[in-house]
């Protein structure tokens, strides 16, 4: 995508007319996100775009803080947080001046307590609602179905995260694509993080391996979300083929669903449809994992899936069933490491007899953290599990 050529977009039908949402994408810190929002704003700027800035992150970046010269920029809201003060967007400052375009740093980032949006997307989507653009940014990391995975590349976890449908929702999202060699150079001079800081990050974070592998991630994630675009307008044939991913998971509430979604999202990615699926044998009363899954249904619904619940005591066959009934073409389940004492049992697991039944459907198991007893609680259901979520 070209950042110039993304100012030449069609007129406005009127006032009421919904503003666009064009998004940088970055792999790593100081990837070069925030200077390519800026960069655009100056390109606007000569065409003759009204463009202001409402929030940009410059963290002492002096190259970066040399781009928002000669940029108009709405003051800061000033909001007291414990013994400091918080700087945000000033939300009604720039609703009131209604410029063509305003720029929002850090499109997953919480606002401070007291502001009237928790989070900066939700400030995005009150400026689009009023007619106007939106320019902005996010981090791979930041990405929801991504977190854990880039949590175990690095070791760091993610902190604030955005759903994938709110991103893929853009009008357009473009990765700033930068060698990891210059990435590091940039880490070496200073100009990402303080010298004090750069030699850890060196020998850490921004090890050649990590970064390879976080910008090969990124361009497989715009890759799927190219390929979903081409998926959205209309529907099916009458008799056409399968042309979407169907995927469903299955959730017991145990601490493992909230893998088990994301990597069943990322199986949707590229313009498929994420189902969650929670089988209760009858007559379960409420135990400790309604909690959870009213947490992990949360979780499928911000990544643009449904949830469901079923009330059977065949745990397998009802997956089964609802598979079908759903068209799925990929069953995503748990697997838990069976305990010496169980291995030695005949008694058929969930998972075997799932995977015996489910001719035409692509089966994933993803391993779990806990062990399985004598009847093995895994994470595709189990009778042994309590709790049925309202």
């Amino acid at each position: 995508m070209n950042p110039e050529k993304a100012s030449d977009g069609p007129e406005r039908a009127g006032p009421a007319a919904r503003g666009r949402l064009r998004i940088y994408l970055g792999y790593a810190p100081g990837a070069g996100t925030t200077s390519a929002m800026l960069n655009e704003a100056h390109q606007r700027a000569e065409h003759g775009t009204d463009v202001v800035v409402g929030y940009a992150r410059v963290h002492g970046r002096p190259r970066t803080a040399a781009l928002l010269a000669g940029l108009e920029a709405i003051p800061h809201e000033k909001v007291p947080f414990r013994d400091t003060i918080v700087e945000e967007l000033d939300l009604d400052a720039a609703l009131a001046r209604k410029p063509e375009v305003v720029l929002l740093d850090g499109f997953a980032c919480r606002n401070a307590p007291g502001s009237r949006h928790a989070w900066r997307w939700q400030d995005a989507e009150e400026l689009r609602q009023a007619g106007i653009d939106v320019v902005s940014t996010v981090d791979l990391r930041q990405l929801d179905s991504l977190c854990d995975v880039v949590e175990k590349i690095t070791g760091s976890p993610p902190g604030q995260t955005v759903p994938d449908t709110f991103v893929r929702a853009a009008d357009e999202v473009e990765i700033v694509d930068t060698a990891p060699e210059t990435l590091r150079d940039r880490m070496a001079r200073g100009d990402i993080y303080p010298a004090e800081q750069a030699e850890a990050a060196l020998a850490d974070w921004f090890r050649i391996g990590h970064l390879s592998a976080l910008r090969e991630m990124a361009l497989l994630w715009l890759a799927a979300t190219l390929a979903g675009d081409r998926h959205r307008p209309g529907g099916p044939l009458p008799g056409a083929p399968q042309a979407r991913e169907r995927v469903v998971v299955a959730l017991t509430g145990s601490p493992d669903g909230e893998r088990l979604i994301r990597r069943a999202a990322r199986f949707a990615a590229s313009g498929g449809d994420l189902l969650a699926v929670h089988v209760a044998p009858p007559g379960r009363p409420p135990g400790a994992d309604r909690a959870a899954l009213a947490a992990q249904r949360q979780l499928v619904r911000s990544a643009g899936g449904t949830y469901h619940q079923l009330i059977d005591d065949d745990i397998p066959a009802a997956l089964l069933i609802f598979a079908r009934a759903e068209n799925a073409t990929q069953l995503v389940l748990g697997k838990t490491r069976r305990s010496r004492r169980s291995a030695l049992l005949p008694r058929a697991t969930i998972q075997s007899q799932v995977l015996r039944g489910a001719a035409g459907i692509d089966v994933h198991f993803v391993a779990c953290t806990q062990t399985a007893m004598s009847r093995p609680p895994n994470c595709a259901g189990s009778r042994a599990k309590k709790g049925v979520p309202r």
